[in-house]
């Protein structure tokens, strides 16, 4: 139950790719509350218990994202259509480490050409770059590779000035998808960590 809790909570955020030394996740029982122990996670108790590890597991690891040094912005990486969970991950991430990607956001300038680099640096193999569309929110801003003819900066702009941001990939070669948490890059953040020694 932890590890899939974690895989769907904690191991799908990053503030800037770099992970601490002390970093940890735990569930303990008491056994104080005397209620009956639970023995399966298929029971109506047990998928209870597993609703509510997963929800209050993805509500901290979001909470770890929006307390992110300097952090203005929520930013969720959806990348879907991949041929497996590990491809569309490394696309996720890829977009979500990537400085130019970042202080684009924090800027609200819609650079479109950051997040598509960081897709085609992701490495997957063989990858079609004019088969990828891409959306901030619900502004198509990438269809098959290029430029959406209806899409306009001012659009790009007005959802890149939103506190909370969807970035949607769409790769166009399978039905896996994978979902990654993360902020933006301020000007705060370099303040914040050229100020103390940890």
């Amino acid at each position: 139950l932890l590890q899939q809790a974690a895989d769907a909570s904690f191991n799908r955020i990053t503030i800037d790719g770099d992970m601490s030394t002390n970093d940890s996740f735990v569930l303990m029982a008491t056994q104080r509350a005397g209620h009956a122990p639970i023995t399966s996670l298929d029971s109506s108790e047990g998928r209870a218990l597993a609703e509510a590890v997963f929800a209050v597991s993805e509500q901290l690891a979001q909470a770890i994202v929006r307390d992110g040094e300097g952090a203005t912005k929520f930013i969720t990486v959806r990348v879907q259509g991949g041929r497996s969970l590990a491809e569309c991950r490394q696309a996720a991430y890829a977009v979500a480490h990537s400085p130019l990607v970042k202080t684009a956001f924090f800027a609200s300038d819609p650079n479109l050409g950051r997040i598509l680099a960081a897709v085609g640096y992701a490495g997957i193999a063989d990858l079609d770059q004019g088969l990828i569309d891409l959306f901030l929110d619900d502004v198509h801003v990438v269809r098959a590779g290029g430029r959406h003819p209806d899409y306009r900066e001012e659009m790009g702009q007005r959802v890149m000035k939103q506190s909370e941001i969807t970035i949607r990939v769409d790769l166009h070669r399978g039905a896996s998808e994978a979902l990654v948490w993360t902020c933006d890059l301020s000007h705060d953040y370099v303040s914040i960590n050229a100020d103390y020694r940890s």
